[in-house]
């Protein structure tokens, strides 16, 4: 059985030789640089390099090696670009670790951080000595709406998630960028039979607190519900092209695309669930059907936090994967997402708890963990392995060793 039939199995609910596992193939569900280089460390691996590709969150690029070395199903088309030497240079982690960062981002340091500033001056991201992943800037609209959206464009550059985009956004500039999308996709599609995923974004709330700031956005929920439907009605109208534009240049050989919106936290979501109805799931709805109707890819969603309440609703707006399955939230817990949901939507993700499993327990802990969750998520499929979000810095590599392990010795 090919990698990417493993995983189509498992987003069709049906059980395979073995669990799909993920490691790298979205801003979510990979692993950041310094815990990459440990990883390498202790695998004994000196060739290569630990190439950050994801620079706000500084996740590393998964290489062959450890794709092989794990076994991975799934791999981010992103990684067809930006592959030459002179594409990237050397830089000193937090931890002191050498990395790799693109040639195009050259933070300056400036006092106590490193700051990345756009042409015109503005402060786009900033990473104070000792953190390991850069914070927003600037919020283009902190003070209040604006009177048009003829500038949208120039505001949403100013935001630190689309100015230091990944591949293979970085290129969308670029002349004829689509066509070549598909030929570097094809040639990639020929070379592989891991399944490729695509991520898209088209977030809807996160892009208002990218713009008006988190807080801000909140309230403006509850108490300037015209000027945030006129804000989510200009995301749409250019989330939609975007859509088109990868439908109709990739959405044949692409197998997944990733959207995102982070609508809950620990405790909960970030609003009441007919606000979400009213503001969020029509227009998801539309994106949803939009793909479906015009390609052959599935629809996945990243969403952290306590979602359980809407799980239902994303299922209705038409998504068919959730990521990344954060099974320490309020609500999340294993049992009753597979109960509940487990026919109806692919979980990807929720295999080993990030927050205090994999980076603080003993090997022998993460491993019967990780046993526990997949025997809960893994049968009659509908499971693609994946810790919750990002490896960070602090996981030490014996227990990203025995994580895997453990997913390799699950039989159905």
């Amino acid at each position: 059985m090919t990698s990417r039939e493993r995983v189509l199995n498992a987003i069709n609910h049906k059980e395979s030789d073995r669990i799909p596992l993920d490691l790298g193939s979205t801003r979510s569900s990979g692993i950041s640089g310094i815990a990459y280089n440990n990883l390498k460390k202790e695998l004994g691996i000196k060739t290569g390099h630990t190439r950050v590709f994801d620079v706000v969150q500084q996740i590393a690029q998964v290489e062959e090696p450890i794709i092989e070395r794990f076994g991975i199903d799934t791999l981010d088309i992103g990684r067809i670009y930006d592959t030459a030497d002179n594409d990237w240079y050397d830089v000193h982690l937090s931890d002191g670790s050498v990395a790799q960062w693109p040639v195009w981002f050259k933070p300056v340091k400036e006092g106590t951080e490193l700051r990345f500033y756009d042409k015109e001056g503005f402060l786009i991201g900033r990473m104070p000595d000792g953190a390991t992943f850069f914070d927003q800037g600037t919020f283009p609209y902190l003070e209040d709406y604006p009177d048009n959206y003829d500038c949208f464009d120039a505001d949403m550059s100013k935001v630190i998630w689309q100015k230091l985009s990944c591949a293979p956004w970085n290129h969308s500039n670029d002349p004829a960028f689509f066509d070549k999308l598909r030929a570097n996709v094809l040639d990639m599609r020929k070379k592989t039979d891991k399944a490729l995923v695509l991520a898209v974004g088209c977030n809807l709330f996160e892009w208002g607190t990218y713009l008006r700031r988190i807080d801000n956005f909140l309230m403006d929920i509850y108490s300037d519900p015209e000027n945030v439907q006129k804000l989510l009605d200009k995301l749409l109208e250019k989330h939609m092209a975007t859509l088109d534009k990868v439908c109709s240049s990739i959405g044949d050989v692409v197998d997944i695309i990733c959207f995102g919106d982070d609508l809950g936290m620990d405790t909960g979501m970030f609003m009441s669930k007919d606000h979400y109805r009213r503001f969020f799931k029509p227009r998801e709805k539309l994106m949803c059907e939009y793909v479906h109707k015009h390609s052959k890819m599935h629809t996945m969603l990243h969403s952290c936090g306590s979602v359980f309440p809407i799980i239902d609703d994303f299922i209705d707006a038409g998504f068919e994967i959730l990521n990344p399955v954060q099974t320490s939230a309020r609500q999340m817990n294993p049992l009753s997402l597979k109960r509940e949901f487990g026919s109806s939507i692919t979980f990807w993700g929720g295999g080993c708890n990030t927050r205090s499993v994999l980076n603080r327990s003993t090997t022998e802990e993460v491993s019967d963990y990780v046993q526990k969750t997949i025997e809960i998520f893994a049968p009659g499929g509908g499971f693609v392995f994946n810790q919750e979000h990002n490896i960070m810095p602090d996981v030490p590599a014996t227990n990203i060793l025995a994580m895997y392990e453990a997913v390799c010795r699950y039989k159905y």
